[in-house]
C-alpha cells in the first residue's frame, strides 16, 4: 500500500487548487440563487476542463493523472474549496460521466462524454424515487419497448443539477432489468419539479423529475445489466464522491477552527492558549488526519483489488461522514457565537455533513453491510 503520489501529480494537484481559487475570487459558490449557481457551474467547468480535471475517470486517454486514489486527492482539492461547487461538478462529471461511459464499448454517448470532459455540457443522474435508499425499494421507474424506441415513465426526486443538466442518466427498469436512459432535457414528456431545497448545500441546484412517455432512442439506452450489481457499482462512485467531500468539510472546518483560535482573545490571550480549545483542535487533527487515510486506502483498493473495495468503501463512507459533522460541530463550539451566525464556512459544513450520511448507502444500511461481510454473508 502506497499513498506516495508522483511529483506530476502533485503538480496536478497544486494546479487545482490555484486554477479554482482564481475563478472563486469574486463569486460566491455557495449563493442559492439559480442564475449564480448556472453561472459558477459555466465558470468552474470551463476552468477545470482546461486543466484536463473533468477528464478524470472517465477512461480519456490524455487524462493528467489516473486511478481512483489520485482522483480521490484531485476531488479533496476541488471540495475544500467550495462543499457545493464541488458537488455539482462531480455529479455533473464524475458521476454521470461514468454512467455514460458504460455505452463507450457500443458507441453510445460518447459524444456527451467528449462534452462533458471539454466542460460544454452538464448532466445529472435521476436515481432516488421515493427516497434516497434504492437498496430495499425497488426502481418503480420502467421503460417499454416500441419500435426502435422506448418509452420511459417514472418519478425521480433529488435531482442534483436538475434545474441546470442538458442531459439526464435516468436508471429504471427494462426487461426486469436495470438500464439507464440518456435523455435530452427538451425531450417531451419529462418535466422538472419545483427547485427543492435542502439544509446543506445551498450553492447546488436539486429538483425532482416527472417522465410521462418520454421517448428514448434506442442508441440512448445502457443496458439492461443485472439490477444488484450495476447499483452497488452507482453506489460505489457516488459513495467515493460522498466521502471526497467529506474531507474538504473536515478541511475547511479544522482550518477555520485553527486560524481563529490563533486571532481571538479571551482574557488577555489567544483562546488558543487555552487547553480544553487546545483539546478540540487536537481531537479534529486526529479525525481528519484518519479520515483522509482511510478515503486514500479505499481509493487505492479500488484499483488494485476492486473486490474489496465495496465494503471498505463502505467502512469509510461511515467514517468520513460522521465525522465531517464531528469535526464541524467543534469548529461551531470555538467559534462560539462567530461560528454560530450563518455564512461561516464551519456553520455550512455542518450543515453539508448530513446529507453525506443518508446519500449513496447510508450508514445505517452501510453498517449492516458491513457486519454481513465480517460474518462472511457477502
Amino acid at each position: 500500500m502506497n499513498f506516495d503520489f508522483t511529483d506530476e501529480e502533485k503538480n496536478f494537484f497544486s494546479e487545482i487548487e490555484k486554477t479554482m481559487e482564481t475563478v472563486a475570487e469574486n463569486r460566491n459558490f455557495e449563493s442559492g440563487d439559480l442564475d449564480t449557481v448556472r453561472g459558477n457551474l459555466v465558470e468552474a467547468l470551463t476552468a477545470l476542463a482546461s486543466s484536463g480535471y473533468l477528464k478524470l475517470g472517465l477512461n480519456a486517454e490524455d487524462a493528467p493523472v489516473t486511478g481512483t486514489l489520485p482522483l480521490m486527492a484531485a476531488m479533496e482539492q476541488l471540495s475544500g474549496i467550495s462543499p457545493s461547487l464541488f458537488l455539482a461538478v462531480e455529479m455533473s462529471t464524475r458521476m454521470f460521466g461514468q454512467v455514460a461511459a458504460l455505452g463507450q464499448e457500443a458507441g453510445k454517448g460518447t459524444d456527451i462524454l467528449s462534452a462533458l470532459a471539454a466542460g460544454k455540457t452538464m448532466g445529472a443522474v435521476a436515481l432516488s424515487e421515493q427516497s434516497v435508499n434504492v437498496e430495499n425499494d425497488p426502481l418503480t421507474t420502467t421503460a417499454t419497448r416500441e419500435g426502435d424506441e422506448l418509452l420511459v415513465n417514472g418519478t425521480k426526486s433529488l435531482v442534483i443539477n436538475g434545474p441546470l443538466a442538458d442531459w439526464f442518466a435516468v436508471v429504471g427498469m427494462l426487461d426486469e432489468k436495470a438500464a439507464v436512459f440518456l435523455i435530452d432535457k427538451k425531450t417531451p414528456g419529462l418535466k422538472l419539479t419545483d427547485r427543492q431545497r435542502t439544509m446543506g448545500y445551498d450553492g447546488v441546484a436539486i429538483s425532482g423529475l416527472e417522465l410521462d412517455g418520454c421517448r428514448v432512442p434506442a442508441d440512448r439506452v445502457l443496458g439492461p445489466f443485472d439490477a444488484a450489481p450495476f447499483l452497488e457499482q452507482l453506489k460505489l462512485w457516488e459513495n467515493q464522491i460522498l466521502i471526497a467531500s467529506s474531507l474538504g468539510l473536515m478541511q475547511a472546518s479544522y482550518e477555520t477552527a485553527r486560524d481563529y483560535a490563533k486571532q481571538h482573545r479571551s482574557g488577555g490571550k489567544p483562546i488558543i492558549a487555552y487547553q480544553e480549545v487546545g483539546f478540540k483542535l487536537s481531537e479534529m487533527l486526529t479525525l481528519y488526519q484518519t479520515a483522509r487515510l482511510y478515503a486514500y486506502r479505499a481509493a487505492w483498493i479500488a484499483d488494485e483489488n476492486p473486490k474489496e473495495a465495496g465494503v471498505l468503501t463502505l467502512c469509510a463512507k461511515v467514517f468520513c461522514t460522521e465525522s465531517a459533522e464531528v469535526v464541524a460541530g467543534k469548529s461551531l463550539q470555538i467559534q462560539s457565537k462567530d461560528g454560530y451566525l450563518a455564512g461561516g464556512k464551519a456553520e455550512r459544513s455542518y450543515r453539508c455533513a448530513k446529507y453525506g450520511q443518508i446519500a449513496g448507502v447510508s450508514t445505517e444500511i452501510a453498517r449492516v453491510k458491513i457486519g454481513d461481510a465480517a460474518l462472511g454473508r457477502l
